[in-house]
């Protein structure tokens, strides 16, 4: 009986889903920068205070660690308020990876509601885009968005078609700790659909329309950041319950409830309720 016994709880830990571990939280400093969307609509500054961003996407291997401890967000029993009918649709079942979603790949086809749940499952929440836009650094400057090189690599990822393979997560660190920020997925930032709102409620119209065609380029600040301005506009047409194969996230957190150099953990917070309804 005890072998017996053993060798069923060998079966349960091997069949039990792998949590990556290697993704810490970095800290970066805040202030005030020049963003491509002006804090009050025309030229302000956009101030941000210190914060801690995850050095690393969500992969796969972490999202179904969190599916299988938290089944209402499965592919099978997630509410459709919450995402729509492609949410994980290219895992190979409900509980499952297989051979188009690879463990140390990022993980793709959720929705905002699904990554804010995670990220609450690490004691975190999604990113502002003030935060997101201000981790744009390389490995020697903390703000690269004017680097012409920078521009023309990330602007070479944006062409790449989306039917290729995601490569894994592992690209160089840069100057914050940070990887892979850009170059790999698409990212989701809390206030997403708040981007291209006017501060007078008459510029609404404008502004919704301005949301598609890429359009939304032509109201914001340094129009020669096109690298930047192609994520205000891909975001800003989305809604919370959307997913596509290119789209995933990372996390951030107070500086004050964050301990670095530790390994994140998924299983800190429970999310067993789901999020409201409502966007942000």
């Amino acid at each position: 009986m005890r072998a017996r016994a053993l060798l069923i709880a060998m079966l349960a830990l091997a069949a039990a889903p792998a949590v990556a571990s290697a993704a810490h939280y970095r800290p970066l400093p805040g202030g005030r920068f020049a963003s491509v969307v002006p804090a009050d609509g025309k030229d302000a500054p956009a101030q941000v205070a210190a914060f801690a961003l995850r050095s690393e996407p969500v992969t796969n291997a972490e999202f179904l660690a969190f599916v299988s401890k938290h089944p209402q967000w499965r592919r099978d029993r997630v509410a459709p308020i919450f995402a729509d009918g492609r949410y994980l649709s290219h895992w190979a079942a409900a509980d499952a990876l297989g051979p188009e979603a690879l463990p140390a790949q990022p993980v793709t086809g959720v929705s905002w509601f699904a990554a804010q749940a995670y990220c609450e499952s690490e004691h975190a929440r999604l990113p502002s885009w003030y935060e997101w836009e201000m981790a744009a650094a390389d490995a020697t400057r903390a703000d690269a968005r004017s680097d012409p090189a920078w521009r023309e690599r990330v602007l070479d990822w944006y062409s790449r078609p989306s039917s290729h393979a995601l490569p894994a997560i592992g690209g160089p660190a840069d100057l914050h700790g940070v990887r892979d920020l850009n170059g790999l997925v698409w990212e989701w930032v809390d206030d997403f659909n708040a981007l291209l709102v006017g501060s007078d409620s008459r510029d609404q119209d404008g502004a919704d329309k301005l949301k598609f065609c890429g359009a939304g380029a032509i109201s914001l600040q340094q129009k020669e950041n096109y690298a930047t301005l192609m994520r205000v506009a891909m975001l800003s047409a989305l809604k919370a319950v959307d997913t596509t194969p290119n789209l995933g996230f990372r996390c951030a957190r107070p500086l004050a409830s964050t301990p670095f150099d530790a390994p994140h953990s998924t299983t800190k917070r429970s999310a067993s309720t789901a999020p409201e309804a409502s966007t942000p």
